[in-house]
């Protein structure tokens, strides 16, 4: 009927007087559907990612340095006497930086015939070229490194060093990565929370629980960064992992 207001289901809370729009009365009570609070469902809540990082100085625990050498010859014999000289002058050389001998290793034998090459020179003469390399493997960095510092001795004494086949340099290793990981994981973890905290007091928010968590990468890298240091050639290195947590924000 006019004048009287509509039957509505009754829902929300009841609301002070005031004009009710269902109704032509401006004394009417009602009852308005209240708004309520729900709360978000997680995949929709806010979330905050941080980033920690964590960083160590390590000290390489392994070196490696092949030492190439070249001897040449007119004939096979020849070109093998001075290969024989030069490997003599190497194993002296160590020695002499008392380098252990049990840490030496012969690799590689190389011979070549220039004559027999696919497309020699018409007037080029024969000549034997032997290329050889040995392994240093060693635990004492510090032994090795002064002794690719008095490399040059090796020079005077004759030896034709070759680098035709990668560094002719030491290449120092870690190995020590699985010991000091768990460490480094905390320790950046609780740096990427801090970082999240401070967002959250930031934007006057408080930090919920952890939705997801990357432990990230671990990168071993060169102490000194520079254009054309590359990381084993350092046997300083800095460890280095970036970890990645999400919270939700409350």
């Amino acid at each position: 009927m006019a004048g009287q207001p509509r039957n509505l289901p009754e829902q929300g809370v009841l609301h002070e007087s005031r004009f009710c729009p269902y109704s032509r009365s401006q004394h009417h009570h009602c009852r308005i559907p209240a708004r309520r609070r729900v709360d978000q469902p997680a995949h929709r809540r806010p979330v905050r990612d941080g980033q920690g990082v964590a960083e160590r100085e390590v000290q390489a625990d392994l070196a490696l340095w092949p030492i190439r050498f070249v001897a040449t010859g007119n004939t096979l014999a020849e070109a093998r006497n001075r290969a024989r000289a030069s490997l003599d002058s190497i194993q002296a050389f160590l020695k002499l930086q008392a380098i252990d001998a049990a840490n030496v290793e012969l690799l590689k034998l190389d011979v070549t015939d220039t004559r027999a090459t696919p497309y020699p020179g018409a007037d080029s003469p024969q000549k034997f070229i032997i290329n050889q390399t040995l392994m240093v493997r060693s635990e004492d960095i510090a032994r090795i490194r002064q002794a690719a510092q008095n490399v040059g001795d090796l020079v005077d004494s004759g030896v034709v060093l070759s680098s035709d086949y990668g560094p002719s340099g030491p290449t120092y290793l870690f190995n020590g990565l699985n010991d000091i990981k768990p460490a480094m994981i905390a320790q950046a973890t609780a740096s990427a929370r801090k970082s999240a905290e401070q967002f959250a007091q930031d934007a006057e928010a408080e930090l919920g629980g952890l939705r997801r968590a990357n432990q990230g990468v671990f990168q071993i890298l060169p102490r000194d960064q520079a254009p054309g240091i590359s990381e084993g050639q350092q046997p300083v290195k800095t460890v280095r992992v970036v970890s990645t947590v999400e919270y939700y924000l409350q």
